[in-house]
């Protein structure tokens, strides 16, 4: 747990987003508590985007300790950032927040996103990724894509930005650089003119909600892409469990992965900060089976 707390007898942590209605957030730390045998409970509170005054007033209840923990979706990762007292440097350096908690009487925003996806990725590719090599493609330029391209970048991997809006790409290479990590360049991302030789990367990841529900016929590459045999597939979209990119990468006999792992990843993290407990893994798989 974050130093210079003491730890509740009862947990009440709860995820800012808007819309909440399909979270699987809920699931995954009801069962997180109830695998450590810990009290507590895990609540939704929407909050509209133009909201400020209803995101101030929750995060009041958490100076307050009445909320031990939030976590932070969409499209509020970036609107809490004015109302924290301290980032960890990883919420910094990717400009977003994803986890909110009190350590002495300061709010810290931090961010778990681009820790959790590292943690799944490296067990995607497992003791494979030193034979890999470590250039990487990033589809997507949103905040998603920020968590993962730092910690691609971080980790020494060579990363290519390939994104419809050229300009956010560029925004994304420039926000990263300053942090001195590694960035190779964008691209543009269109169906009709994709023109990248996507066999010169080991990894491809998908940061876009193309193919997600209730979309679940859409990719981010063409119809008729052809994946080297080398390269991995890594689509963040996990709601349908096989999306179409990872659909179309395996029935080319290479190895795919949708986010749910991240998800976990990410999730766990999250509640062991909040915590001090780090729940087991396969438990909170199960609490979101289909």
């Amino acid at each position: 747990m974050q130093p210079g707390n003491l730890q509740p007898s009862t947990f009440n942590l709860g995820l800012i987003g808007y819309p909440l209605g399909h979270s699987l957030s809920p699931k995954i730390h009801t069962a997180a508590l109830k695998a450590c045998r810990l009290q507590g409970d895990y609540s939704l509170f929407p909050i509209p985007p133009e909201d400020k005054q209803a995101l101030q007033d929750l995060l009041i209840r958490v100076r307050s300790g009445e909320i031990h923990g939030l976590n932070v979706t969409i499209p509020h990762k970036q609107n809490v950032i004015e109302f924290m007292d301290e980032l960890t440097s990883t919420a910094q350096a990717i400009g977003a927040v994803n986890t909110i908690y009190m350590r002495g009487d300061k709010l810290i925003g931090d961010n778990t996103d681009a820790p959790g996806f590292l943690s799944d990725i490296k067990q995607f590719i497992g003791n494979r990724e030193s034979g890999i090599g470590k250039s990487a493609i990033v589809l997507g330029a949103g905040g998603s894509a920020r968590a993962v391209v730092y910690a691609l970048a971080n980790d020494g991997w060579n990363v290519t930005i390939s994104a419809r809006r050229i300009e956010q790409a560029q925004q994304l290479v420039d926000s990263v650089a300053g942090y001195r990590l590694q960035v190779a360049g964008y691209s543009n991302l269109q169906s009709s003119t994709f023109d990248i030789q996507l066999s010169t990367f080991n990894l491809i990841v998908n940061t876009t909600p193309l193919g997600m529900t209730p979309n679940t016929e859409t990719s981010p590459l063409p119809d008729n892409t052809i994946f080297s045999k080398n390269t991995f597939v890594y689509d963040l979209v996990y709601n349908p469990r096989e999306t179409k990119l990872v659909r179309d990468a395996r029935a080319q006999g290479l190895n795919a992965s949708t986010g749910l792992g991240m998800l976990i990843e990410q999730a766990a993290l999250a509640f062991e900060t909040w915590t001090g407990h780090n729940p087991p893994r396969d438990i909170l798989y199960q609490a979101i089976e289909p």
